[in-house]
């Protein structure tokens, strides 16, 4: 069986703050996940990613939205080894390379599931300057949870959709490969 974690990321400052648009450049508060292999939840601080590491190293796919632009990027730059050689489904992409365009996770949520995001990044970031773990922690996993459900949806349906105003939209999504091991090699950090 294939194994899979779904992930997301929340930052402690803006690309705004930082003066640079790459990913790489902010610096990580937390990063929740969902793991099929035991159907759980986890978040990690920076001072738990050994822990997170060696989940990271005992899964095959990673799955995300914006995660090969944004999140892969961003975890990389703490990860001691190459996380780019893990296969990466990245939903924004999908939706991207069939329309030519980037869509909200919150307009793909409304659509596809009928729920919405419960904040956006930018309040995590105030979060974290308040102390507000918590908080973060929350939002965090629920975008987790909201991401693993279009992923849930894609696979058995073969579509997703968005909102575009009053408009819904469906995007026809190809998943036949999507539960297919890659057979890179990932540099680990950690005996296994």
């Amino acid at each position: 069986m294939v194994k899979k974690i779904v992930f997301d990321i929340e930052t402690k400052n803006t690309f705004y703050e930082i003066e640079s648009n790459n990913p790489a450049d902010l610096e990580i508060s937390l990063v929740g996940i969902y793991d099929f292999a035991d159907n759980s939840y986890h978040s990690y601080l920076e001072n738990e990613f050994g822990k997170l590491w060696s989940r990271i190293e005992n899964t095959d796919i990673l799955i995300g939205y914006n995660s090969d632009h944004f999140d892969i990027p961003l975890l990389n730059s703490y990860y001691p080894g190459d996380l780019s050689t893990l296969k990466s489904i990245d939903l924004l992409r999908e939706i991207k390379n069939k329309i030519g365009r980037r869509v909200k996770l919150d307009d793909v949520a409304r659509a596809t599931l009928g729920k919405k995001k419960s904040a956006h990044g930018l309040q995590a970031v105030s979060w974290w300057k308040a102390g507000e773990i918590e908080k973060i922690r929350k939002y965090c996993l629920e975008d987790v949870r909201i991401t693993k459900s279009i992923y849930d949806h894609a696979i058995a349906n073969g579509h997703l959709k968005y909102s575009e105003g009053s408009k819904i939209h469906t995007v026809p999504i190809e998943t036949s490969d999507w539960e297919t091991k890659n057979n890179n090699a990932m540099t680990h950090t950690l005996p296994i």
